[in-house]
């Protein structure tokens, strides 16, 4: 038992230093550190990198804000492809009706992570929080509504879900927080 206490213990403090350590980084220095944890790291450089002015001094919270306007694009990019599809005379009502339910449900989520920035600039973490993983639950009842998974909604759907997976990662790394999905 004494055992397990030491190892609990070293790695209370790992996570407290490195948690004070992104207190004090900003900009560049703490997007690689942030990255480095991520599931997909080149994904989490490649975003958090993608806004050179707003990133080059962002801390932690900045840095969320950054992946959760990516997210909001990529929402906005869904439903415009949702759009002409359900345009599409080809296709069988059934179809149809399943690309207006997803449309709906992927404009609540666009809706939903913006609702998530608006949370995080006010220091509503619980908000930010709840909203999130609102997203979350549009895009999974949007990809139950998509037949297949190999078309260019379920691409963008897959896409849309990991910038949101990296906005909560970060959220995750803010002091203090438990946002979790």
């Amino acid at each position: 038992m004494g055992g397990a206490m030491k190892i609990f213990s070293l790695l209370a403090i790992c996570v407290i230093t490195v948690a004070a350590q992104q207190q004090v980084m900003r900009g560049p220095e703490l997007i690689k550190n942030m990255c480095q944890v991520s599931p997909k790291k080149d994904l989490c450089l490649k975003v958090l990198f993608s806004d050179p002015l707003d990133s080059s001094e962002a801390d932690a919270t900045e840095l969320a804000i950054i992946a959760l306007r990516v997210a909001a694009d990529s929402a906005s990019s869904m439903l415009d492809d949702i759009k002409v599809l359900i345009e599409n005379p080809e296709l069988s009502p059934d179809i149809q009706e399943a690309l207006s339910d997803c449309k709906d449900t992927i404009m609540d989520a666009g809706a939903q992570v913006q609702d998530t920035v608006a949370s995080l600039l006010q220091g509503a973490d619980r908000d930010a929080n709840t909203w999130l993983q609102a997203a979350f639950a549009a895009i999974d009842t949007c990809d139950a509504s998509i037949p297949g998974d190999d078309d260019i909604l379920s691409v963008k759907s897959r896409q849309l879900r990991n910038f949101v997976d990296l906005a909560n990662t970060i959220m995750n790394s803010l002091p203090d927080k438990n946002f979790v999905h």
